[in-house]
């Protein structure tokens, strides 16, 4: 146990299921002395969160796509435990249909829902967040995001275009948030076997591939990740602003 998120209280959203990058980041967080907050998006993800949290007045219900919901939540989390010192938000979401074949097989729809849960929503929370005066002064929000914003990585496809979509946006927020004392950054996380990264076609040869990358040939983990969250939530990363830290054991150097 350690304390260098003592007395910080954070908000994790986007925790699916005990192999989640985000139940990664929330462990080393919580290892660290942080007090921790949790957003689902509706009850039946909110049953699986529960039983590995334990503490059902930590869990808020909060749609991402819906900008009233966004909104009663965080009035919600304002009014039981005041100001956040942090959000991680590991929201992302593509139609199965979107993460196969060619990228001329994207849909209108397809490619629209992408780019709202997986981008836009991170510029909905900081609104909604800005707007209810939610964070303290040198707040920090992590971002999660992947190299197929930058490479054409098989099958990724739209997801590929919401993920630089959602890196531009913390760029964009870094230097509007920055005159409040608050920072934004993403983590561009290695291939890991998540339930997001199941459901691209192919992920099996996807995260043997990037293991066989690695500069150890083993697969980065969720804690691995998790460490550079709660370096970045801390007070010594004041200094890191609008930047992609890339915590995937060297994959994306070759």
């Amino acid at each position: 146990m350690g304390d260098l998120l003592a007395n910080k209280t954070i908000l994790v959203m986007g925790v699916a299921n005990r192999r989640s990058i985000a139940w990664g980041c929330a462990q080393i967080m919580q290892e660290q002395g942080a007090n921790l907050i949790y957003t689902y998006q509706n009850e039946r993800l909110k049953k699986g969160l529960l039983k590995l949290v334990g503490d059902e007045a930590s869990l808020f219900e909060c749609d991402v796509a819906d900008d009233n919901s966004i909104a009663q939540a965080f009035s919600e989390i304002k009014a039981r435990y005041g100001k956040l010192d942090g959000i991680v938000h590991a929201i992302a979401y593509a139609p199965k249909a979107e993460l196969e074949g060619e990228i001329t097989n994207a849909t209108r729809a397809g490619f629209q829902t992408a780019l709202d849960v997986s981008a836009y929503s991170l510029i909905a929370v900081s609104k909604a967040a800005m707007e209810l005066a939610l964070l303290n002064d040198l707040a920090s929000l992590v971002t999660l995001t992947y190299m197929g914003s930058t490479r054409a990585i098989p099958n990724y496809n739209t997801m590929g275009i919401a993920k630089a979509a959602l890196e531009s946006s913390v760029r964009y927020l870094a230097r509007d948030l920055g005159k409040f004392g608050i920072r934004v950054n993403a983590i561009s996380a290695g291939a890991i076997k998540t339930l997001a990264v199941t459901g691209i076609k192919g992920h099996s040869d996807l995260l043997e591939i990037s293991k066989q990358r690695t500069v150890d040939q083993a697969a980065v983990t969720i804690r691995e990740v998790g460490g550079t969250c709660a370096f970045l939530m801390s007070d010594l990363a004041t200094g890191v602003v609008g930047d992609v830290i890339y915590v995937d054991k060297g994959v994306h150097l070759i």
